[in-house]
């Protein structure tokens, strides 16, 4: 993608449909005129007075104890340098947005118009009542160190400056499992920390409070190594000047064990590489290009333990896994600061993660066959489901044990459950789903590319790495729409009257009517049928042309499956196609099945569309919790429709026991856990989140999803086709441009799941 695309795009992102990135939304019943009566006056009375009785009842009767201020005064915002504080608006939401989709937090972003310490200091102080955190973001050094030293001291709420110690903080974890792998103690190495901003001066901080020694330490700035003999050090450089004789970054890194950078791009040469000591530990932090470049470190040396700020290199020090769990559990117990022993836990926490197994949802997510502890991997990934249990209660302990906490938790394991079911309001199966689709990105076919909409998915799907889209319909429709979204890449184009597709038509007209001619089908018939978009996509991906199929955008379901069962027919042992939408949820992601081919299958049908519903949940990273549904709950009704459930269920009991499913079950108690376990507590799901909805037929299942997608905003990802031979997947009429996207990124995990079984059986 053009920077100038990028740009619009980003614009737009933020513009439509309503402006800006986050909104308030009530928490309580206002139906009625007793509602708001409540909600208001009269009723909002009566905790007024509570709290005017003793404050802590602040957390008890509103929203204080979960809600963060984000807070800048714009002059340092990410590369950008002294913008201003509208223009740091949309960073500060952004904040916000990561800190209720990683940790449930919410966040409010407050952007101050002055530069003044001491205004901003009793700004901050003044609307501190409001808050049970202070999150500040973006000022600039050296006001950003006195601005959080003096709020620290001042309020009896947790603050911390991320800029500073988000970075120590996951870089601290690196460098501990990095010297772990090494063999080399931290009292023992020799630093080298390439800046002297807020983040590199708080960075050093924690290494010491970790065991690193003064001596041991050269920090340099814009001016080269400082050193003690440098006149007029401000307080923070002068806590990290040197005594030795030395003046360039190239001198300070003989010898060397670690390399800190948060400088610039490209200071560091393979040269000075070469010259540290061995088995060296360098972290290139600089954004978006590190100090040195990756692919130039790797090959300069091959014993280096390396990581950067990028996600598309291993081990990425990014601060989203650090400052929304530090909060979590600070606000969970009503801490009063976030002091150092809060900080250490989480180092620890995070470098004890990452030596712990990996979950196969993060294998899956990352494109890895197992992620162990080593070079490669010495701190967690982002998207690692186990942060919100690990980091939060690490944090909580220790500023129960450290004396900063108001409120004690003394049912860890509780905590940590309530922990994880916050996660069912962050839905990160859709990251997950395109991040695996990325690591091994496939050629997807478009039949119906001359949409402007399809195209605009095709540009998405490319520029961010998911797929290598092929584009068909009519070249000049296509061309000029490119135009119009600055759509520049080099990307294979197909229109079917040129004369270009005339010998693969032919290849592909010969193999279609071989393959049926004792079917009915004429030359004459294949010469026709090959004419149609759909028919010719599919024999792409029969005969290896291209790896999957998006199609149906603009003609009906059922004219655009046919052709697809025609072509590509089922997979080896599968007696019945069926179709699966993943619905994301505020409970977390659902599977609903089946959603659009069959009408009324039998028991047996039912089962086995219950047992591919299943294998592909487990493709999302998901372990499945089924529930068969009916209008009956276990034998209550011998009536023929209930009667099919329970005989399908009692095949999946029989031949799959590997999958936890019951049922017939009413889908209100499918949904409602406690009222399962009350009712039927010898249920296999008594207990349990159920997260896969099997219907007993094709209206029940296609009303369902299609009511929860337009009354409840639910995003879809479907109809996902089971059973297929090929990677094919047919839209709605009218899919959406994420909607289109998000097929495409499921096409092409269905076609690596495909190679790897083709492999294996290899």
């Amino acid at each position: 993608m053009s920077k100038e695309s990028r740009r619009r795009e980003a614009l737009v992102y933020h513009a439509k449909p309503q402006p800006g990135k986050i909104k308030i939304v009530p928490t309580k019943r206002y139906s009625t005129q007793r509602d708001l009566a409540l909600a208001y006056s009269p009723g909002v009375a009566e905790p007024c007075l509570e709290i005017h009785k003793d404050k802590q009842n602040v957390y008890k009767y509103t929203t204080k104890g979960n809600l963060v201020a984000v807070i800048s005064n714009g002059t340092a915002v990410l590369g950008l340098g002294d913008i201003g504080p509208e223009a740091a608006k949309p960073v500060m939401e952004g904040k916000g947005l990561l800190f209720k989709i990683f940790a449930d937090i919410d966040g409010m972003d407050i952007e101050l118009d002055t530069k003044d310490v001491d205004k901003f200091i009793e700004t901050v102080k003044t609307i501190a009542p409001t808050f049970g955190g202070i999150n500040l973001e973006d000022i600039k050094a050296p006001e950003a160190f006195e601005i959080e030293r003096r709020l620290k001291e001042e309020l009896d709420i947790p603050v911390m400056h991320d800029d500073q110690h988000g970075t120590a903080i996951i870089s601290a974890a690196a460098l501990l499992n990095a010297l772990e792998i090494a063999g080399k103690k931290i009292d023992e190495v020799s630093i080298v920390v390439s800046g002297a901003g807020a983040a590199a001066v708080s960075c050093t901080r924690l290494y010491k409070a970790f065991g690193a020694t003064s001596e041991n330490i050269v920090m340099l700035d814009s001016r080269g190594v400082i050193r003690k003999d440098r006149e007029s050090l401000s307080k923070e450089k002068e806590e990290f000047a040197t005594h030795r004789k030395i003046d360039t970054l190239e001198e300070a890194m003989v010898n060397a064990d670690v390399f800190i950078g948060l400088s610039i791009a490209d200071i560091v040469s393979p040269e000075m590489l070469k010259s540290m000591a061995s088995d060296p530990i360098v972290f290139a932090m600089a954004n978006p290009d590190p100090e040195i470049a990756y692919d130039l470190a790797m090959d300069t040396r091959d014993d280096i333990i390396m990581a950067t700020g990028r996600s598309d290199h291993p081990n990425q020090v990014n601060n989203v896994l650090g400052f929304p769990f530090i909060f979590r559990g600070a606000l969970d117990v009503k801490a009063t600061k976030i002091n150092e022993e809060m900080k250490m836990a989480a180092v620890q926490a995070l470098a004890e993660l990452a030596k712990e197994p990996v979950p196969e949802q993060v294998n899956i997510a990352y494109g890895e066959t197992r992620l162990t502890f080593s070079r490669d991997y010495i701190i967690p990934k982002p998207f690692d489901p186990r942060l919100i249990a690990k980091v939060p209660p690490a944090v909580a302990k220790a500023a129960i044990e450290s004396g900063v906490a108001q409120d004690e938790i003394t049912d860890w394991e509780k905590y940590e459950e309530e922990l994880l079911q916050r996660l069912g309001n962050d839905n990160k199966v859709v990251r997950l789903l395109h991040n695996r689709a990325k690591t091994n990105p496939k050629k997807i076919v478009y039949p119906e590319a001359d949409h402007l909409d399809v195209l605009k998915a095709a540009q998405i799907v490319h520029d961010e790495g998911i797929a290598t889209p092929v584009l068909m319909g009519n070249r000049e429709v296509i061309k000029e729409l490119m135009h119009e979204l600055d759509f520049n890449a080099d990307v294979e184009i197909i229109d079917l009257r040129e004369d270009q597709c005339h010998k693969r038509r032919d290849y592909y007209i010969d193999k279609y009517w071989k393959g049926r001619r004792r079917k009915g089908v004429t030359l004459y018939d294949a010469q026709k049928k090959l004419k149609e978009r759909n028919i010719f996509a599919a024999m792409m991906v029969n005969e290896g042309d291209a790896d999957g199929l998006i199609s149906g955008y603009s003609r009906s379901y059922p004219t655009v499956v046919k052709p697809m069962f025609e072509v590509i027919g089922k997979a080896k042992n599968v007696s019945k196609v069926a179709t699966m939408n993943l619905m994301i949820t505020e409970r977390g992601p659902m599977f609903l099945a089946d959603t659009s081919i069959n009408i009324d299958p039998s028991a047996k049908e039912l089962a086995k569309i219950a047992q591919m519903t299943a294998t592909t949940a487990r493709m999302f990273g998901i372990e499945p919790v089924m529930a068969m549904l009916s209008y009956a709950n276990f034998g209550s009704s011998s009536s023929e429709k209930a009667t099919k459930v329970r005989e399908a269920v009692n095949y999946l009991h029989k031949f799959y026991p590997d999958i936890l499913v019951d049922g017939e079950l009413q889908s209100d108690f499918a949904l409602n856990k406690e009222m399962l376990q009350d009712k039927f507590p010898f249920s296999k799901l008594a207990g349990k989140k159920v997260n896969t909805l099997i219907f007993p037929n094709l209206d029940s299942a296609n009303i369902t999803y299609k009511l929860m997608k337009e009354l409840n905003k639910a995003d879809s990802i479907g109809p996902i086709m089971l059973g297929m031979n090929k990677p094919v997947h047919v839209l709605q009429l009218g899919a959406s441009v994420d909607e289109i996207v998000n097929m495409t990124a499921v096409a092409v995990v269905d076609a690596q799941e495909k190679e790897k079984k083709a492999a294996v059986k290899l």
